[in-house]
């Protein structure tokens, strides 16, 4: 539980005294004893070793003549060496720690005269070292005060975080200091490791994992990346006017600049703005690689995070999933945001048990529990025991022209002749969705008829478009909307789905130098007509699948299926189910070279849409005694302006 620094009731000023004292007065030989079912604080932070090694990667990739150590700063607890006793490991793998910044309130490393941890950002270290953990934070090669170049989830990212397991284990070696030669050993480990951490950090994650390492238990990944192609591009189409080589100068120091040229061009040549897939690409594919996953995975991620985007969890869970990787899944409302700023209480606690069975190999259940916690309205969470939900299969949908000409149905039924809409690289989602009912020349929309009762949405879908266009180049973007009064978290706000507070509260022991106190924050919501729930794009000119795009041949009709990014959303009694298919959707795909016009063959094309129940549920949800459907203004979250450079971990 959290130590509030605002005023509290007697009642729980009391209860909070009574947890310090049994915790003060609990010995870890009594703990031991017993065998309680989580980890509790009986070790003390301000008498925690704090202490930096360099870990030895055996790459010399900044070309200075000797191999790059990494930096290394630990905080563990005092007792355990003095007891005999090892510990596993919590660690975060990060590029920001100097540059930018950790956490909503930025936090960046402080050290004292002699080199030494004083403030590890983030709570982990005042939480779990108390209760018997060692949390270690890695600066990535090229960044802060390691050695080496950044080469954006690469192999010089990922063997200088991997280097680190392996030295846990036993298998490398580290050093005193960075240009000395007293080696150090992690005698005071069980090599039992645990990695965690937001966008670039839980990428990070994702990346060690994928090499099947030995001694990596588990991995956190929030708001993490799994094929580093898919941050930058989507089948061909750019998401961001910039490439990895803009990111590793961003965060590099500057004597990694200085010495990490090679590194530089080969990013840049080898991540063309054409959308091809390259061998740079695949070498950060790590979905490609998820049959070495040993560890465990518990991923977060926010299902209207426009960063990071959902297109990562929906291919790496599956792969997972294939690999008979223990998995467990939170899915929130929110934009890019970590679980501590939007569910703290209860992460913290579920973070505590995950760890503990993991790690210490405490019998606490949480393996017996829901893999799945959904925020299905602001603050409010559903489970499900698998995910998606069993009984969920995919059901094919498919447009045909309304009653109103340029107007379509949504159904089950196959549609015929065509439909046309013309690129406007000026308009994004919400101005399609805000007209859906009103023939416009930039879309071609298509809608069930309201819902006589509630349907599930629950995986990943497909949408799968014959078309027709007037130019060499065409970018496609195809969305799936509820349409229908909601209250929702605003995404698009500068907090992406959060506000922040003045009060703070605590959550673990504090020293003067790093406090465990941070500040609250609330769900900031938005009344909606209509919601997002899954959105896919590309470049028409990669329809062949072979990862090159290619001119098309105008008036020549192309088939493409266009993957839309996994979610979890119940469209409910009364609203109605939009797809709709266009061009450029403005700020999140960069607009094409030319302006297209394109004709949808209805007969070719439709959408695979995962339902919990399938088509049976979808067909009893479309049918029966007609239901008014809400009458509101359509107005929905509009989507951020578009970011040149968008940078994985920057934002909350």
């Amino acid at each position: 539980m959290p130590i509030r620094t605002r005023p509290t009731t007697w009642r729980t000023l009391a209860t909070a005294a009574t947890v310090a004292l049994t915790a003060t007065l609990l010995t870890p030989a009594a703990a031991d004893a017993a065998a309680p079912r989580e980890s509790r604080p009986v070790h003390s932070y301000a008498d925690a070793i704090r202490e930096a090694v360099w870990v030895d990667t055996g790459l010399d990739e900044d070309l200075d003549g000797r191999t790059d150590r990494i930096a290394v700063d630990i905080v563990r607890p005092r007792e355990a060496g003095r007891a005999g006793r090892k510990v596993p490991v919590i660690m975060d793998a990060s590029p920001y720690y100097s540059c930018c910044g950790r956490g909503n309130e930025s936090q960046t490393k402080t050290y004292d005269g002699h080199g030494d941890i004083v403030r590890m950002p983030l709570f982990y270290d005042n939480y779990f070292v108390p209760r018997g953990y060692a949390v270690v934070g890695v600066d990535l090669a090229g960044t802060s005060r390691s050695d080496g170049c950044v080469d954006v989830g690469g192999h010089s990212d990922i063997r200088s975080a991997k280097a680190v397991v392996d030295w846990l284990n036993g298998r490398a070696t580290a050093y005193s200091s960075r240009t000395g030669g007293e080696r150090v050993r992690a005698d005071w480990t069980d090599g039992s490791t645990g990695m965690i951490g937001k966008s670039w950090d839980g990428t990070i994650a994702n990346g060690v994992a994928a090499t099947g390492v030995e001694g990596l238990k588990t991995i956190v990944p929030v708001a993490a990346i799994s094929s580093w192609y898919d941050y930058y591009f989507t089948q061909g189409a750019p998401l961001y006017d910039s490439g990895p080589d803009w990111l590793a100068r961003y965060v590099q120091t500057p004597e990694a600049r200085e010495h990490c040229t090679e590194v530089a061009r080969e990013l840049t040549d080898g991540a063309p703005r054409t959308g091809d897939r390259t061998p740079l690409w695949t070498e950060r594919d790590y979905v490609r690689a998820a049959k070495k996953v040993r560890a465990s995975v518990f991923l977060v991620h926010g299902m209207q995070d426009l960063n990071v985007r959902m297109q990562h969890v929906g291919p790496w869970w599956d792969a997972l999933g294939k690999n008979g990787v223990r998995r467990k899944i939170w899915l929130s409302q929110t934009g890019h945001v970590d679980p501590f700023d939007f569910r703290r209480a209860e992460w913290v606690r579920t973070l505590h048990r995950w760890f503990d069975h993991e790690l210490k190999g405490i019998d606490n259940g949480i393996d017996r529990e829901p893999v799945a916690d959904i925020e299905r309205a602001p603050d409010e969470w559903v489970t499900s025991t698998a995910w998606p939900p069993r009984g969920t299969h995919a059901v094919t949908l498919r447009p045909a022209h309304g009653a109103l000409d340029g107007v379509g149905t949504l159904g089950l039924r196959p549609g015929r002749g065509t439909a046309s809409f013309t690129d406007d690289p000026a308009l994004d989602e919400t101005d399609w969705a805000t007209r859906i009912d009103t023939p416009t020349p930039e879309k071609a929309g298509f809608v069930t008829r309201p819902l006589t009762r509630d349907l599930r949405l629950a995986g990943s879908s497909r949408v799968t478009v014959t078309v027709t266009p007037s130019t060499p180049t065409a970018h496609l973007s195809a969305v799936l909307v509820d349409l229908g009064p909601d209250t929702i978290r605003d995404y698009a706000d500068a907090g992406e789905g959060i506000v922040t507070l003045s009060e703070r509260t605590c959550w673990g022991a504090s020293t003067k130098g790093d406090s465990s106190c941070y500040r609250e924050t609330r769900a900031k919501t938005a009344d909606v007509g209509h919601t997002v729930v899954s959105r896919g794009w590309a470049d028409l000119g990669e329809h062949a699948g072979t990862g090159r795009g290619e001119p098309l041949v105008p008036g020549k009709r192309y088939t493409i299926a266009l993957a839309l990014a996994a979610a979890d959303h119940v469209v409910p009694r009364g609203h109605r189910l939009a797809l709709i298919v266009a061009g450029t959707d403005r700020g999140l795909i960069d607009p094409p070279a030319d302006t297209p016009t394109l004709t949808l063959d209805l007969a070719r094309t439709s959408a695979r849409v995962p339902f919990a129940g399938g088509a049976a549920a979808f067909a009893r949800a479309t049918s029966g005694p007609p239901v008014t459907a809400p009458h509101t203004a359509p107005d929905g979250v509009r989507p951020p302006a578009a970011t040149a450079h968008r940078v994985p971990g920057e934002t909350r």
